[in-house]
């Protein structure tokens, strides 16, 4: 992996990798299944409580950024650490950290994107709302293309500004996922 990156503004980073959004893949599915293996390979057993596809990736027949988001819930804070390591040990770029949540990806270049890309959430177990709009969506078909008219909008306002797109979707994942929390209570029926 290119270290350089490591060393990048968000500026560059975001002039490089710019937001785009495809029609939905159905590879995604295979893509998300090919690297927890992956990544089951080289974190113990021990330090997983769940990894779950996220994203709007894991929701069907929407337009997404060609990115597999994958979200890695460990037991406690202190395991956060050591399963960080071990990826960026094996090619995982560390691109942001804060004290209960921790972001790699994997596919970024500095030529850009690879052909497969992925963004690696690993958080405390239950730190998993994303989980509850996945699974909103899937459910509400209606909602969810919603949710991709409201991306289509901010794409290109957005297209080298990720915080700006996040941000900005921001108002709408809340409201869902309050809604999905509601409905389903603490457990989540997907993984």
């Amino acid at each position: 992996m290119d270290r350089e990156l490591e060393k990048m503004s968000l500026e560059e980073l975001w002039q490089l990798f710019p937001i785009f959004l495809v029609e939905h893949n159905r590879e995604w599915v295979h893509w998300y299944d090919e690297e927890v293996k992956s990544i089951s390979s080289l974190v113990p057993e021990k330090y997983i409580t769940r990894i779950s596809h996220i994203g709007s990736t894991a929701i069907p027949n929407i337009q997404a950024k060609n990115i597999v988001d994958i979200l890695l819930e460990v037991p406690s804070e202190k395991e956060l650490e050591p399963v960080k390591n071990i990826l960026v040990e094996n090619n995982w770029l560390c691109m942001s950290q804060k004290a209960k949540r921790i972001s790699l990806n994997n596919g970024y270049t500095k030529q850009g994107f690879a052909d497969k890309v992925f963004h690696l959430h690993i958080r405390v177990a239950g730190d998993n709302d994303e989980i509850y709009f996945r699974d909103y969506l899937i459910e509400n078909s209606s909602i969810a293309k919603e949710y991709e008219k409201l991306k289509l909008n901010l794409w290109k306002e957005f297209e080298n500004d990720r915080d700006g797109y996040t941000d900005a979707k921001s108002d709408f994942i809340r409201k869902y996922t309050k809604i999905a929390r509601e409905k389903y209570g603490s457990k989540n029926r997907l993984s």
